[in-house]
């Protein structure tokens, strides 16, 4: 039976850091699904389907031809018990992030009790897509924190 796993995120945009541990799961897990979620309640900075294709792009470009990217409007571990994926994948930076997943983790096991959690270690701590927005947004150079990829869409 293939393990599979779900990395869910906003992606607004693909960080080196998503990427990172997009890696790393992949290197673990049978597949990998790349999630975008996204919420009709929240107006995107980049627009999801050229993400998409951007992050795609990405995946071709490592070498990573077990990951699949999508988007999804409505929750998370729903999208997973229907598509039979039993690992959410999640990236911790700090005691913060640990906190704010475990809290959603607590949800999402009411809605999914098979879910289980799996986290990585993020390698930059300080890279964030809220952060790169940011800058990007005041004109300063991104390209350290994205992928090549990333980068050819926002330009």
């Amino acid at each position: 039976m293939l393990k599979k796993a779900i990395y869910p995120g906003s992606f607004d945009p693909f960080t080196n850091g998503h990427l990172d541990i997009v890696k790393k799961s992949a290197a673990i897990f049978d597949e990998v699904y790349i999630v975008m979620g996204i919420n009709s309640q929240k107006r995107r900075t980049f627009d999801s389907e050229k993400m998409i294709a951007a992050i795609e792009s990405v995946l071709r470009d490592e070498g990573i031809s077990n990951a699949y990217v999508s988007a999804h409007e409505g929750l998370i571990a729903e999208y997973a018990k229907t598509n039979g994926i039993k690992y959410m994948i999640r990236g911790l930076r700090n005691n913060m992030d640990y906190n704010y997943e475990e809290n959603i983790a607590e949800v999402n096991k009411l809605i999914n009790p098979d879910m289980e959690y799996v986290y990585f270690r993020a390698e930059n701590v300080a890279v964030s897509s809220s952060m790169v927005k940011e800058l990007h947004t005041y004109g300063q150079d991104v390209s350290p924190y994205l992928p090549k990829g990333i980068q050819k869409m926002l330009e």
